[in-house]
């Protein structure tokens, strides 16, 4: 495309968007490391539309940026020409309803909504463990947090969607209909590494592809979502584990019995350094069962009770959840993964990524769900991580098992298959 070419697309979305909303792509913007020609952020759905009747027009390759939470993960892009940032698609709308539903724009920090409804004593149950995500975003990746046991992961409670088709049409989508969307058969449950504020790539053009479902129609402006009461109290009943087959076993105790938790997880760290011995007094442990309940006081402190007792060993009850609670255990710079196993199977699915690397590695996440997070180094190598991801989904296509990959260093992310077979 000509400089004159160049320069009159970003006149456009000036136009469009406003002088300052729209801009040339600069290192700040990057994609895993794909830099885009321009940046434009929508004042409107209106001037979403425009803005993908001119990326159509052009055949520009698009793709969508919320709070960026997410926005390496995936496949990279292999081009990518317009960045549309979502921020401004922002803000609540009054619904008839207003204690059962609420209208959030595409942009919206989910923080921002949490504190709004929280002042009315009701709330989403939503609890993402990425760091200040939108609305567009959790959406779009269908990301779930240790709510996701009880109430289902956050497109599971859209009432409706509305969004810009690529050709720049108006769409409104029931729950239904979205849920539809990307759709792959449970693999993965939760569609990972779609770019925030999409519904996923744009097929038609080399936009970026990042989900491992089928591609979803447009770009996310704003939900319809359910809402919750605040529960009026919270327990949390955390046990040591020895073993990922006790943390099996433990699961499907819990989920046979009539204490009917709100969240199971599980934190499984790599091991005691080497050269800290263990305290006197105290037995090895492979990590810790946390389960939440909530509800009114009074039961919620009866449940706990019965928890305590069905657990056993040294499950006790707390106000406060432990520190690693819906969190992901990698870092920036290792290697994310996340595994889809029927609970019935968690623990052939931890141990047979620890025969694949040859060591345990930090595993937490969805215990009561089979929905659990891993972490590699981000030291090994792409050939490393390639054989590994290849032993492991053997194993796991056997039990009706999956392993994507969330996120990885460039190298790595540029060789191996992120969604698998």
């Amino acid at each position: 495309m000509g400089s004159s070419a160049g320069d009159a697309i970003l006149r456009r979305l000036m136009e469009i968007c406003g002088p300052q909303f729209a801009r040339p792509g600069g290192s700040a913007d990057a994609i895993a490391g794909t830099e885009p020609r321009w940046v434009a952020a929508p004042p409107h759905t209106q001037g979403a539309a425009e803005v993908l009747r001119l990326a159509a027009r052009d055949g520009l390759s698009v793709t969508a940026r919320g709070a960026g939470s997410k926005i390496d993960w995936g496949v990279p892009p292999a081009g990518l020409d317009l960045l549309v940032d979502i921020g401004r698609l922002a803000g609540l709308r009054r619904h008839a309803e207003p204690d059962l539903l609420v209208e959030a724009g595409a942009g919206t920090p989910l923080r921002a909504v949490q504190t709004v409804l929280a002042g009315v004593g009701r709330r989403l149950a939503i609890d993402p463990p990425s760091e200040g995500p939108t609305i567009g975003g959790v959406l779009a990746a269908d990301e779930t947090g240790p709510l996701r046991h009880r109430w289902g992961s956050p497109r599971e409670q859209v009432l409706d969607v509305r969004c810009v088709t690529l050709d720049g049409d108006l769409l409104q989508l029931s729950g239904d209909a979205f849920r539809a969307f990307g759709d792959a058969g449970g693999f993965p449950r939760d569609v990972p590494g779609v770019p925030p504020g999409l519904l996923g790539g744009f097929p038609r053009r080399p936009a970026r592809l990042a989900g491992c479902a089928d591609p979803l129609p447009g770009l996310i402006t704003s939900a319809t979502l359910r809402v919750l009461p605040r529960p009026g109290a919270r327990l949390w009943v955390t046990r040591t584990l020895a073993s990922p087959s006790e943390a099996r076993d433990l699961v499907l105790g819990i989920r046979s019995s009539a204490v009917h938790p709100d969240a199971v997880e599980m934190d499984l760290p790599a091991g005691r350094p080497a050269g800290i011995p263990r305290q006197r007094g105290t037995r090895d442990s492979a990590g810790t069962l946390a389960i939440l309940l909530e509800g009114d006081p009074a039961p919620v402190g009866v449940r706990a009770a019965v928890l305590v007792d069905l657990l056993g060993g040294d499950a006790t009850p707390a106000s406060v959840p432990p520190p690693w609670w819906g969190r992901a255990p990698f870092a920036d710079g290792e290697v994310g993964l996340r595994i889809d196993v029927p609970p019935t199977d968690l623990h052939a699915a931890v141990y047979s990524l620890r025969d694949a690397v040859g060591a345990p590695v930090p595993v937490r996440g969805r215990a009561g769900v089979g929905v659990i997070h891993a972490a590699l180094p981000g030291t090994l190598t792409p050939a490393r991580v390639s054989a590994i991801l290849d032993a492991l989904r053997g194993i796991l296509l056997a039990r009706d098992g999956t392993c994507t990959v969330l996120a990885a260093p460039a190298p790595v992310r540029a060789a191996v298959n992120p969604c698998g077979p």
